[in-house]
């Protein structure tokens, strides 16, 4: 066992020497490795961290939101609606909620106006979120200036602002009385933009979906698990995207990565003809190469995952957030929860590791099975 140790670490060494000797080539393959494996990874745990906000954000959403379609798009629903639905067995409340978008022409800017169920502004007060005072240029006491649907001013004192803590949720909110919300839309007394209901057994809940679909033809019941399915799958297809393109990457790297491996030059099959003449077996030889191959590799993989992780998770992902959070002008600013995927880090160990490690060990082999003085001579 001693000597079997002996022999491990005499090769590990002679295969640190080796790579030190072809500096300039192992460094460029490193450094391209390193990157490649830095943007998937950084794509990964990016990825996985949104989806874990969004769902921790929409555990406190309604269990179950009611809209009125028409023409097939959202429309406001009748508050005699809210009534016929409290009567459905199972249902425990039915809340009609006030909220709608505003756009600043000013500042190109969306924004989301909110009527709180509890604890709503005095009339004449808002409450706005971190991105809007940012956008607006305004502080806590200062008036924030709308334009009503009737082309008219309304005046609001700003009461609070959100803290950034919350930012991902209330970046662009502004929550307001039910009197200011009125008149800033012209919105009906009669009507809500939707209802929250809430039933009292969870396994209930899809029918009770069911019951008020056929209740009120003109209605789409949504569950909160639609809900968290949709913004799953939002950005499962914006990470697709970047998927594709960091593939053709990839693919390039693959394809380098095999030329460089493969392709061994004069000077390394004679020292493999070196090394078996001396008394070096085929095996030493192979584990020798695959040594090489796997400190390349490996390290590269732990610094390519470890730099994403700093790149996600203390800079939010600056080199790709935009194309992952989609278009806007108030961005949210907030520090993503670190999230890690083992099961994804895996497949791509698997799929970046093992295949230049084995690049390396085939054509090494090929080289170890000709006869010493023939590869020293090549």
């Amino acid at each position: 066992m001693p000597q079997n140790l002996n022999r491990y670490r005499h090769i590990l060494d002679f295969a640190l020497a080796s790579l030190l000797r072809r500096r300039a080539r192992n460094f460029s393959l490193f450094a391209l490795y390193t990157l490649i494996l830095f943007l998937l990874a950084s794509l990964i745990f990016f990825v996985q961290a949104i989806k874990r906000e969004a769902s921790l954000t929409l555990v406190n959403a309604p269990e179950l939101v009611v809209q009125r379609m028409i023409a097939g798009r959202h429309d406001l629903i009748p508050l005699e609606y809210a009534k016929k639905i409290s009567e459905i067995r199972g249902v425990t409340s039915v809340v009609p909620r006030l909220w709608g978008y505003y756009y600043d022409p000013v500042f190109g800017a969306n924004y989301t106006l909110l009527v709180p169920d509890s604890d709503q502004p005095q009339p004449g007060s808002i409450i706005i979120g971190a991105g809007v005072a940012r956008n607006q240029r305004i502080k806590q006491g200062d008036l924030l200036t709308l334009q009503t649907a009737s082309k008219t001013a309304l005046l609001l004192t700003v009461q609070g602002i959100y803290p950034t803590d919350s930012e991902i949720l209330s970046s662009d909110l502004m929550v307001m009385a039910t009197d200011d919300f009125r008149t800033m839309f012209n919105f009906p007394l009669d009507k809500a933009t939707d209802l929250a209901v809430t039933v009292a057994n969870q396994r209930e809940q899809a029918t009770v979906a069911a019951k008020i679909a056929e209740t009120f033809p003109d209605t789409r019941p949504i569950l909160r698990g639609e809900m968290l399915r949709t913004y799953q799958n939002l950005f499962d297809w914006r990470g697709g995207m970047l998927v594709v393109m960091f593939g053709v990457a990839l693919l390039a790297f693959v394809i380098f990565a095999w030329d460089k491996a493969s392709g061994l030059s004069a000077d390394e099959r004679q020292e493999i003809g070196i090394l078996k003449s001396i008394g070096w077996e085929t095996s030493d030889v192979l584990l020798l190469k695959f040594w090489e191959g796997m400190v390349i590799s490996l390290t590269a993989f732990l610094c390519g995952v470890l730099l994403a992780y700093c790149h996600v998770f203390f800079f939010s992902a600056l080199l790709f957030q935009q194309a992952l959070k989609g278009w806007s002008v108030l961005y949210p600013s907030f520090t993503l929860v670190p999230t890690v995927d083992l099961y994804q880090l895996t497949i791509l160990f698997f799929l970046t590791v093992l295949p230049y490690t084995a690049a390396t060990i085939i054509p090494s082999w090929l080289a170890a099975t000709v006869p010493p003085d023939t590869a020293m001579r090549s």
